[in-house]
């Protein structure tokens, strides 16, 4: 029996579950292929410990091993295969999100014998049963001459796919050390082509060897979810939630009016789901509430239409946002915002757009991260051309919620800084209500240090706002302060804190 290692580097990140691996892995099990996973992640008990992997690379003696890397986790997946080169013959093959994007720099390192592009469940198999990956479609490699970069094959028919792998993984201590928190996904693909995103590039690349974009969006059957829901429910213990991690799980309106249907008589856990405020009316709420939904999340990125359109590919008004939310409040659905700061082209104007649109839809919480330049989109290329990505920076980030690669120039850099420090007490100071006159006094003293005071005054503040946070919780007005983790802002009125984010 073939024997596949794979390695999932996801350092100093959030600990997520890898949909690639599962899928993968469930197929080669299928044909009779021994599988294990290093999921290398020090909330998880794994921390980047090379005797350790050493020791779990010799015992399970692969024939192939499968590197899922994501381009924050580039470096240590080049650092674990280099160390692993030392002590095994075994082919290592990289695949997932970086080598999509950027497979001829991926291949220009020696750790990586080739790598895998796009979908990568029947490629891979192909792969580990020929044992070359001269000839097999989504494949590219070295040759003397140069890098080969093999066509890709159509996108996958995700009917044809066995159950994704749960054993794997180590479940039960995912859901443990996400409170219960379930990650699901009942589809591929997006309809939109945001800039900063991989889809564009996805569709771009199989649309260059003839694969139409109408085939990229697929979803599994409703009853298929159901039956992967009734699986988990049965197999795994303490779930308090599920996610799906759809791009968008309510653009079809008849899948979603079937699931509202069905999901109910299954379970009464609760769900969260991600929506596009362009795909979303009274109809989808009333779906979304029927069904058990409890949250749904919206990609906002920004509140300047300058920035959402010119930079993002984003083309929704601040209009249609405040549709969509009112339209979720209405049927008392908590939202979600996702925003993004230190954006290509930002300015402090827009910046303090973002701000004003947060304080005005009031969304049930918020969650920002500063912009990473993804290579191969066209964010990226937009960031590069006003020459504002510092490289060095880029290259030694491990996440994109600590620290910025970008350089917007010094005065926007302070914002931005003060921004991601300070934010829940800015919307709160911008909101316009008599109760948040404190947070208004803070914020227009954060807004006027320099950078100096600001660095030398930053540690007291945040103890000055979670002090105040204290104090307005007592009054019972509705605030946000952050909550769960450094980069999530929750209104005061979600009470139910066995279901953190």
């Amino acid at each position: 029996m073939k024997k596949v290692l794979f390695v999932y580097p996801n350092l100093h990140a959030q600990i997520g579950f890898n949909y690639g691996i599962s899928y993968i892995s469930g197929l080669l099990k299928v044909h009779g292929i021994e599988t294990k996973l290093l999921n290398i992640n020090e909330q998880l008990g794994y921390p980047l410990d090379h005797e350790r992997i050493k020791k779990d690379v010799l015992t399970f003696g692969p024939d192939v091993i499968g590197f899922s890397v994501l381009s924050n986790q580039h470096k240590y997946a080049l650092e674990i295969g280099g160390e692993i080169r030392r002590y095994t013959d075994s082919p290592l093959v990289f695949g997932g999100i970086h080598p999509t994007m950027d497979p001829r720099g991926t291949l220009s390192h020696d750790v990586p014998d080739c790598v895998c592009m796009g979908e990568g469940e029947e490629a891979f198999l192909e792969v580990v049963e020929k044992g070359d990956p001269r000839g097999v479609r989504n494949m590219g490699y070295k040759k003397e001459d140069g890098i080969v970069l093999e066509p890709l094959r159509p996108y996958t028919d995700l009917s044809t796919l066995p159950f994704k792998d749960y054993d794997i993984f180590d479940f039960q201590q995912m859901i443990d050390a996400k409170d219960g928190w379930v990650g699901l996904l009942a589809g591929r693909g997006c309809p939109f082509r945001c800039t900063y995103c991989l889809n564009h590039k996805i569709i771009q690349l199989y649309r260059d060897v003839g694969h139409l974009p109408k085939h990229y969006i697929r979803r599994h059957s409703v009853d298929e979810v159901l039956t992967e829901i009734e699986y988990l429910l049965t197999r795994y213990q303490r779930i308090k939630m599920f996610i799906f991690d759809d791009d968008i799980f309510t653009f079809d309106k008849a899948w979603l009016r079937e699931f509202a249907e069905k999901y109910p008589s299954v379970t009464k856990t609760s769900f969260v789901c991600n929506a596009h405020v362009k795909m979303f009316d009274d109809e989808v709420a009333h779906y979304l509430k029927k069904a058990g939904c409890r949250i749904v999340k919206f990609g906002l990125e920004s509140g300047s239409d300058r920035i959402r359109r010119r930079v993002l590919g984003r083309y929704m008004s601040n209009t249609d946002i405040e549709k969509a939310f009112a339209a979720a409040h209405k049927y008392d659905l908590h939202t979600s915002a996702f925003l993004m700061i230190g954006l290509p082209c930002e300015e402090k104007q827009d910046l303090m757009d973002t701000v004003r649109l947060l304080a005005a839809i009031r969304p049930g919480r918020f969650r920002w991260s500063l912009f990473f330049p993804y290579i191969g989109t066209r964010a990226y290329e937009i960031a590069e051309r006003e020459k504002a990505i510092d490289f060095e920076r880029w290259k030694n980030l491990d996440n994109f919620t600590d620290e910025t690669c970008m350089d917007l120039g010094e005065e926007v850099n302070l914002l931005v800084d003060k921004v991601k420090d300070s934010l829940c007490a800015f919307i709160n100071g911008y909101s316009g209500d008599q109760e948040m006159e404190g947070y208004r006094a803070i914020v227009e003293e954060i807004e006027s240090m320099d950078g100096p005071t600001w660095e030398k005054e930053k540690e007291g503040l945040r103890t000055r706002i979670g002090e105040l946070d204290q104090k307005t919780g007592e009054t019972g007005c509705t605030f946000y302060s952050v909550k769960y983790n450094r980069f999530m802002g929750v209104r005061s009125d979600w009470k139910d804190d066995s279901l953190s984010a």
